[in-house]
């Protein structure tokens, strides 16, 4: 391996379950209209698991399109990092649940925790093992049920979330193309600005617990809004830098699925043009560490991406962790 040798998407892949929650059907669960929820958030519908599909089902669907469309086979696959923060069990990891499921015998597979993140998180890991030589083929995933974790009468929260799963595999060039730079950053003086309270060794679930919704999100949204437009767009303005271009030489902007708001103002602070941005909030909702790879596999597989494109994606979570990746197609 040389010094010039990047890590290039050769595949990417999703599902979403095909389950359709919309405005409408949240009216009877909250005091909400679809009127309310589109003009804060830009969100008409999200898929809703049901309980015969699990986090790790949706993470193998998702990789299982990426490597048909890499035209990589189980047994070449060597490392395998699946993002989540709605894992099947807390031991072990979904990432080797999914490796059973999609047989990589050939790999190790672990998990990484860092919210809505996590994918960004994961293709910085690939990019370094990658670049290193140590390995050659990596599939990177981002998959979340997050309507596990959603209080349901809680209508500033429950109006947001969706689950879904999206992913890449991850080959080794030597043309140019494949992840430039990557940057990422966390602040856990803000952890509980974004958090689930009960359900792991601080706060474990007691015989009596009360069922209140404290073992689901809850977030200060408006201080989580400010922090997400300013620390996105300074972590895309360092991976322009770092990657020595501009930032009217980006051709797509994908960004982490929150909500419209938080989408529109990163775009206005980059001063991209809003036909530069993959969006598809408005049919999936926040999907966590899933909403980035979901939304460039739509865009890949529409046709919207092509050789030669820098394409800037960028997530920012609980934790606070914010990150982002440019890419040459």
């Amino acid at each position: 391996m040389t010094h010039s040798t990047h890590a290039r998407i050769t595949g990417t892949g999703s599902f979403a379950p095909p389950r359709r929650m919309t405005n409408a059907d949240l009216e009877s669960l909250v005091d909400t209209t679809d009127q309310w929820i589109r003009e804060r958030t830009g969100i008409r519908e999200r898929r809703i698991a049901d309980g015969s599909i699990s986090c790790s089902d949706m993470a193998a669907a998702a990789a299982r399109n990426a490597m048909e469309m890499a035209h990589c086979a189980p047994e070449d696959v060597d490392l395998l990092v699946d993002a989540t923060v709605t894992a099947d069990f807390p031991l072990p990891s979904n990432g080797c649940l999914v490796q059973e499921k999609l047989g990589l015998v050939n790999a190790v597979a672990f998990d990484v925790v860092a919210a809505c993140t996590g994918f960004i998180a994961g293709l910085a890991i690939a990019r370094g093992f990658i670049e290193t030589g140590m390995y050659r083929k990596v599939v990177v995933i981002g998959s979340e049920r997050l309507s596990s974790l959603t209080n349901w009468g809680d209508r500033t929260t429950c109006v947001l979330f969706g689950d879904a799963a999206g992913a890449v595999v991850l080959e080794p060039s030597d043309n140019g193309s494949g992840i430039l730079s990557t940057f990422m950053k966390s602040d856990g003086r803000m952890a509980e600005w974004l958090q689930v309270r009960v359900g792991g060794t601080r706060h474990p679930h007691t015989r009596d617990f009360a069922w209140d919704g404290s073992d689901k999100i809850a977030m200060r949204g408006t201080d989580v809004f400010k922090v997400a437009v300013k620390e996105m767009g300074n972590a895309c303005l360092k991976v322009i830098e770092q990657a020595g271009v501009k930032p009217e030489d980006v051709s797509w902007v994908v960004p982490h699925q929150a909500n419209m708001r938080i989408i529109e103002a990163l775009a206005k602070r980059l001063g991209v043009a809003p036909g530069k941005v993959i969006i598809n909030v408005d049919r999936y909702g926040n999907t966590s560490s899933a909403s980035v790879p979901l939304a460039l596999d739509e865009a890949n597989r529409a046709g919207r991406i092509n050789p030669g494109d820098l394409v800037l994606m960028t997530a920012f979570g609980g934790g606070l962790i914010w990150g982002a990746a440019l890419a040459r197609w």
